[in-house]
């Protein structure tokens, strides 16, 4: 409960306070987090290892490791006033790269999966989507606590938004696709345990999601690689990169794998050249047997 009313505390904060004013508090908070959460500085670190390449000591690791955490809250604020976002600030505050892409896949009839990561701010995505016109649903998390997953899914609504909870999903999925439309996916935590081992970033991890893929393959709806993020001016660019389509001659097994191998350094480009965004609070790499099983965002 009590991340409850801390969550509608930010609200209120963020609602009713100038955006850059929200945003320094916010920032504050993050220095605070990032001094006193050990554990999550701690995996930060260790993941960027490996996208940089540095070493533990390096400034550059450790500046990249502050931003993680202050572009988090900065996310974080953004998710808040979603209220306060008009059409007026999609046009004034983001710039959109590619949305032909979206157009040309939308043409072949079976949906459009606009495949995304944990990384700028996928939430922001979405909203900005739903405020185009498209019909946009997205697999989301169920929260444990009955209020706060209700306080995320009104959030989503206000940018038109279909939540489909993640679990019992498959069935608004096909509907969806079926329907031609946005099905919005994250593509770099596997929280089903039953991905694929895959290389990413030039080291293999214990699982990577399959069900983009997979619902690719079943339904032929077309993946889209989709990416908003933050500039240095705290506006956004949406970028939508070229459709992938599934090769329907190919066995199934075969035809996931191939499909993930295809978008997989998509996103790993992304978070390469965006590293300070992507917000990933546990060992990706090398996670422990708890991290394995728990079903958080970070």
């Amino acid at each position: 409960m009590i991340f409850y009313i801390l969550y509608m505390i930010g609200q209120a904060l963020a609602v009713t306070f100038p955006l850059k004013f929200s945003y320094r508090v916010a920032v504050i908070m993050a220095q605070i987090h990032y001094r006193l959460g050990r554990k999550e500085r701690k995996a930060v670190t260790e993941n960027l290892k490996t996208i940089l390449g540095k070493s533990s000591e390096g400034d550059e690791l450790k500046r990249t490791a502050k931003d993680v955490f202050r572009n988090f809250a900065k996310y974080l604020v953004d998710f808040f006033r979603f209220s306060r976002m008009t059409p007026l600030y999609v046009k004034e505050f983001i710039k959109l790269e590619g949305l032909s892409n979206i157009e040309d896949a939308l043409k072949h009839g079976k949906g459009v999966i606009t495949l995304s990561a944990h990384l700028g701010n996928w939430e922001l995505g979405a909203f900005v989507l739903g405020t185009l016109g498209y019909p946009i649903n997205a697999v989301v998390l169920t929260h444990r606590h009955v209020k706060i997953n209700d306080f995320f899914k009104a959030q989503r609504s206000m940018g038109k938004v279909r939540s489909i909870e993640f679990g019992a999903s498959l069935r608004g999925c096909y509907k969806a696709l079926k329907n031609n439309e946005l099905l919005a996916l994250l593509g770099d935590r596997d929280f089903s345990n039953s991905g694929l081992p895959m290389i990413f970033c030039g080291k293999p991890v214990v699982s990577m999601p399959k069900g983009p893929a997979a619902l690719s393959y079943r339904t032929g709806a077309a993946i889209v690689p989709s990416f908003i993020t933050r500039n240095d001016d705290d506006t956004f660019t949406f970028a939508f990169e070229k459709p992938i389509f599934p090769d329907a001659a190919v066995d199934e097994e075969s035809a996931i794998k191939g499909i993930m191998e295809r978008y997989l350094p998509i996103i790993e480009s992304y978070v390469k050249r965006y590293p300070g965004q992507w917000y990933v609070f546990r060992n990706f790499w090398n996670p422990s047997h708890e991290e394995l099983h728990t079903n958080t965002v970070i």
